[in-house]
C-alpha cells in the first residue's frame, strides 16, 4: 500500500489519469443519446437498431465489471486501467468509422468491455495509491471531478453532432486515451492484491453475457419480428438456460465472480432489488426523454444535452447532505421518499410535448428529478454497501454496480416495446409523444414500488459514515443524465 498525499505532485497526476480515464467513459455513455436520432436518420436504421446502440455498450459493460475489478486485483491495477483505456480508443474509432448500424453496435459492444476494465481501475487505483488519510479527500476529488467532466458530456455531444459530426462523440476520445496512457505508464504506480489467489471465473462472466445478450435480443426483437420468430424464440431460450447455469456455476465455484451467499444478507438483497427498479426506470425514461426533447418538443442536439444539467448541478449540492440526514435518521425515509418525489417528476413529463417552453414545460420536472434522485441516490449507495462487513465492501459496490446496469439494459429492451416505440416511431412525432407518455406513467408507477419496497425491507441500522463513505450518488447506465453517471462508477470497485 502506498503512502501518496493529495497535495504532492504524484497525487495530482493519479488523480488526473483516473478522472480522466473514468471520464472518458462517463462522456461517452451520456452523449450518445444526444446523438441517437441523427445516427438513425443518416444510418437509416430503426428503433431497435438506436436501442441497440446503447445496449450493445451497457450489456458487456454489466457482463464483465466484476471480471475486470477481479483481473486489476491480480495483475496489476495500473496495467488493466491502461489495457482498458487502450481498448476503449480503439473500440472508439471504430464507432467514429463505422459505415452502418451493424458495425456500430458490434464497436459499441467492445466499448463496453473497454469500460469494463478501466472503471473498476480507476477507484482501486486511488484506493490503493494514496495515504489513508488522504484516500477519502482523493476519492471525493475523483467524483466531484468526474461529475463535472461527464456533466460536459451531453453540451460537447450536442455541439459535435450539430457543428461537425455525430461520429466525432467517438473519435474525441483518442487523443483524450493517449494522454491518460502516458501518464499512467509514467506516474502511476503498479498496485496489485497479494492475497488474491484461486483462479478466474471466466465461465461466469461468459454465461453472464449469454444470458443478457440472449434474453435482451429476445427483448428488443420481438415487437418487431414477433414473438414466435425462430430467432427470438432460441435467443430467449439460450439467455433463459445461460441464466440457469450462471446460478449453478456461480453457486459451486470456489472463487465465483458474484458469491450467491452475499444475498443471504437480506439488508444487501433489499438495497439491490430497490436498485434493480429505480435504475430499470432511469435506464428506460432517459433514453427516450433525449430523443423525445429532439423529436417531439424540437429542442436541437445542444438543448436536449443540456436539459438535464440542473440535475447534475443538485446532486452534487445536496447528495452530500442526504447522506448525512441518512446517517443520523437511518436510510428507510430517504430510500421511500426519494422514488416518490421521481415519481411525481415523471408525471410532470407528461406536459412535454410539441413546442414545449423549457422553462415551463421541462425545467420543472427536471428540478424535481434533481431534488427526488439527490435525496435517494446516497443512502441507496450507502446502504448496499454498509450492509456488508468492510472486507466485502469492493464486492458489494461492484455488485450493486453491476445490478444498477443491469436494470438498465433490461428497461431499455422492454419499455419502449411497452410503450409501443418500435420500426420508425423516432421519425413520427405523434407516435412517438404517445409512447413517452406511456413510458412515463409505467415508470412512475414501479418508482412507487420501488418506495414502497424500500419502505417495507430497508432497516435503519446504524453504521458509522467511516466505515463506507457515500461517493455521492450513482451512475446509473449509460443512458443515464452526467450526475448518476459520475457517482454510480465511485462506487464501482472490483
Amino acid at each position: 500500500m502506498s503512502e501518496i498525499r493529495m497535495k504532492t505532485a504524484a497525487g495530482r497526476w493519479i488523480l488526473l489519469a483516473t478522472v480522466l480515464g473514468s471520464g472518458i467513459a462517463g462522456i461517452d455513455a451520456t452523449v450518445v443519446n444526444v446523438a441517437l436520432p441523427t445516427i438513425g436518420a443518416e444510418l437509416g436504421t430503426d428503433f431497435a437498431a438506436l436501442q441497440w446502440i446503447v445496449t450493445g455498450y451497457t450489456l458487456t459493460l454489466a457482463s464483465f465489471i466484476l471480471l475486470g475489478g477481479s483481473l486489476g486485483d491480480r495483475f496489476g491495477r495500473r496495467r488493466i486501467f491502461v489495457v482498458g483505456v487502450i481498448w476503449f480508443a480503439v473500440a472508439s474509432l471504430l464507432c467514429g468509422l463505422a459505415p452502418d448500424a451493424g458495425l456500430l453496435i458490434a464497436a459499441r459492444a467492445l466499448q463496453g468491455v473497454g469500460g469494463a476494465l478501466l472503471t473498476p481501475g480507476s477507484l482501486a487505483i486511488i484506493q490503493a495509491s494514496f495515504s489513508g488519510e488522504d484516500r477519502a479527500r482523493a476519492i471525493g476529488a475523483w467524483s466531484g471531478l468526474g461529475g463535472v467532466a461527464t456533466a460536459i458530456g451531453p453540451f460537447l455531444g450536442g455541439w459535435l453532432v450539430e457543428s461537425v459530426s455525430w461520429r466525432w462523440i467517438f473519435l474525441i476520445n483518442v487523443p483524450i486515451a493517449a494522454a491518460v496512457v502516458w501518464i499512467a505508464a509514467r506516474h502511476v504506480p503498479e498496485t496489485r492484491d497479494a492475497d488474491a489467489t484461486g483462479g478466474l471465473d471466466v465461465a461466469g462472466a461468459a454465461l453472464g453475457a449469454i444470458a443478457l445478450a440472449g434474453t435482451t435480443y429476445a427483448l428488443i426483437e420481438a415487437p418487431t419480428q414477433g414473438a414466435g420468430a425462430p430467432a427470438v424464440l432460441a435467443s430467449g431460450v439460450l439467455g433463459l438456460v445461460a441464466a440457469v447455469a450462471f446460478l449453478v456455476v456461480e453457486w459451486r465455484a470456489e472463487h465465483p465472480m458474484l458469491p450467491l451467499r452475499i444475498f443471504a444478507n437480506q439488508q444487501f438483497s433489499a438495497a439491490n432489488a430497490v436498485t434493480f427498479l429505480i435504475y430499470a426506470v432511469f435506464g428506460g425514461i432517459f433514453f427516450l426523454l433525449v430523443v423525445h426533447l429532439q423529436v417531439v418538443a424540437g429542442f436541437s442536439p445542444v438543448a436536449s444535452g443540456t436539459a438535464m444539467l440542473p440535475i447534475t448541478a443538485l446532486m452534487l449540492v445536496l447528495s452530500p447532505r442526504a447522506g448525512e440526514l441518512s446517517s443520523r435518521i437511518g436510510p428507510r425515509i430517504p430510500m421511500a421518499v426519494g422514488p416518490l418525489v421521481c415519481a411525481v417528476a415523471l408525471v410532470l413529463m407528461l406536459r412535454i410535448g410539441p413546442g414545449a417552453s423549457y422553462l415551463v414545460d421541462v425545467l420543472p420536472p427536471v428540478l424535481v428529478l434533481g431534488l427526488g434522485l439527490s435525496l435517494l441516490v446516497a443512502p441507496l449507495t450507502s446502504t448496499a454497501l454498509s450492509a456488508v462487513p468492510e472486507r466485502q465492501a469492493g464486492l458489494a459496490s461492484g455488485v450493486n454496480n453491476a445490478v444498477a446496469r443491469a436494470a438498465g439494459l433490461i428497461a431499455i429492451a422492454v419499455l419502449p416495446a411497452a410503450a409501443g416505440l418500435t420500426g420508425d416511431a423516432y421519425s413520427n412525432p405523434a407516435v412517438f409523444e404517445a409512447g413517452f407518455d406511456t413510458a412515463c406513467i409505467i415508470g412512475a408507477v414501479v418508482l412507487v414500488a420501488g418506495g414502497v419496497l424500500a419502505a417495507l425491507t430497508i432497516r435503519n441500522t446504524h453504521t458509522p459514515e467511516t466505515e463506507h463513505p457515500s461517493h455521492c450518488a450513482v451512475d446509473g447506465p449509460p443512458a443515464a443524465p452526467a450526475a448518476l453517471h459520475a457517482g454510480r462508477t465511485g462506487v464501482s470497485e472490483g
